[in-house]
């Protein structure tokens, strides 16, 4: 497979994989804490990281940094609060 195309599947995992989280957010079937939830937006940001790095779109790699470490700061939280 080239590189290229690993690329390319890793954006489209990265929005179908965002657009997923958010529509079972809207439709109520998860919560926000939901640690599946903050996986997805984890896995999304990274695919999204990939793929924007490799293909020169800084801004989108930024934000997609700034979505990766909200899901893993929301994922700590919500970690140390049930384990209290």
């Amino acid at each position: 497979m080239q590189l290229k195309t690993v690329i390319d599947i890793a954006g489209w995992g990265a929005a179908v994989l965002i657009l997923c989280a958010y529509g079972l957010i809207s439709t109520g079937k998860l919560q926000a804490r939901a640690a599946i939830y903050q996986w997805m937006n984890i896995a999304g940001a990274v695919g999204f990281i990939i793929n924007s790095g490799c293909n020169g779109a800084w801004p989108s790699v930024g934000l997609n940094v700034v979505w990766l470490g909200i899901a893993v700061y929301a994922l700590q939280r919500n970690r140390r609060r049930t384990s209290t």
